[in-house]
């Protein structure tokens, strides 16, 4: 596992470029700087300033080699690396309210932005005027847009909102894309419909949703620490369990059984979907640490609680975050198999997780 630190400015998103040799991230507020490793360090090598508020999702598309922001300014950029710099294209979103979560497409031909307006736009390139437009999908949402994430069909996208549900949306846009075929969610696409919709019957905002590597199952994290999770092939058939932690903000799959989660405990959690249709926590994927304190004298902890101004951070010396987990990214492989994913954190830090060795190490260990 590798930390790097950014300067203890929180960090509500960041992306990654194919080769993972540039990092894209926003540090709370209007500019998205882009780094990249010299030295075993991180150097900023582009600022992209034309939010003139706070950004709040950035994606990296890897074969196009373009990235697309949103912010609290109710714009969209679609980003394009000529002659040495970032030149940025306005997206016409037409929203009265913060856009909070972008992605591409996994063919890079259209992308989402979910917002406070209750609604996605669907974006994408008008050949004839040169720009950006947008298609809105609205009904049935009635809240703040929080999440999205595309099935691998490039047509079905998962929304998660602060009215306590998860649905399966259609996002065809006939002008650049030939008609879908049939899925498990459904057999007609035309823009905008409702393929599904589902509650977990709790009262949690969704926080975030991720399709599994075939797009047969989804799974979302609500503000009640509950993970949910349904599967198309099974008659939608759906789990949902609440947990014991503190409320989830972030989750991924990382084979086509196992899913990633995190949050407000500043701690990777590993979640099995099995076979039987039921949804198992295996382990914390950082492992607290013994607390040091154990072994100090009375005068060695004294002075340590005097250096830190009379407290003791248990929890902080527990785990490699400090705070808050704000997002998941894969790093090395895909959802069907993950090598490496990467976190960030209210904390300033972005950690790379070597999964297939943390794996390894808790295949041993009984299930909590």
């Amino acid at each position: 596992m590798s930390s790097y630190s950014f300067g203890g400015h929180p960090i509500p998103c960041h992306a990654w470029n194919k080769d993972r040799t540039s990092l894209a991230l926003s540090l709370n507020n209007d500019e998205v700087n882009i780094y990249s490793q010299k030295a075993g360090k991180w150097e900023i090598v582009h600022t992209l300033k034309e939010h003139t508020q706070r950004v709040t999702s950035i994606d990296w598309g890897a074969d196009q080699n373009r990235i697309v922001t949103c912010g609290v300014d109710r714009n969209a950029y679609v980003w394009t690396f000529v002659d040495g710099k970032w030149e940025p294209t306005l997206v016409i979103l037409r929203i009265n309210k913060s856009a909070t979560c972008v992605r591409w497409s996994p063919e890079e031909n259209k992308f989402a932005v979910a917002s406070g307006a209750r609604l996605v736009a669907i974006c994408y390139f008008e050949k004839e005027n040169k720009w950006w437009v947008s298609k809105h999908i609205k009904n049935p949402l009635r809240s703040t847009v929080t999440s999205i994430d595309w099935h691998p069909n490039n047509v079905l996208l998962a929304v998660g909102s602060t009215d306590f549900k998860a649905r399966v949306f259609s996002a065809y846009i006939k002008e650049i894309e030939s008609k879908p075929s049939a899925t498990p969610w459904g057999e007609k696409m035309m823009l905008r419909k409702l393929m599904c919709e589902f509650s977990n019957r709790g009262g949690g905002w969704v926080h975030d949703v991720s399709f599994s590597a075939s797009g047969n199952k989804l799974a979302w994290v609500g503000h009640d620490s509950s993970i949910s999770v349904v599967d198309s092939t099974k008659d939608m058939q759906m789990v949902s369990v609440k947990s014991k932690f503190l409320p989830f903000t972030t989750c991924m799959w990382v084979t086509e059984n196992s899913l990633v989660v995190a949050g407000h405990d500043c701690c990777p959690m590993l979640f099995v979907h099995g076979d039987d249709g039921k949804l198992t926590f295996m382990n914390k994927l950082d492992i607290p640490k013994e607390k040091e304190s154990s072994s100090l004298s009375a005068m060695q902890r004294f002075r340590s609680l005097d250096a830190n101004e009379g407290t003791e951070d248990e929890d902080a010396a527990k785990t490699i975050h400090l705070n808050t987990i704000t997002q998941i990214s894969m790093y090395a492989g895909d959802k069907s198999h993950c090598s490496k994913f990467t976190t960030s954190a209210v904390d300033g830090q972005i950690c790379i997780w070597d999964f297939k060795t943390l794996e390894s190490s808790i295949a041993g260990l009984r299930l909590v």
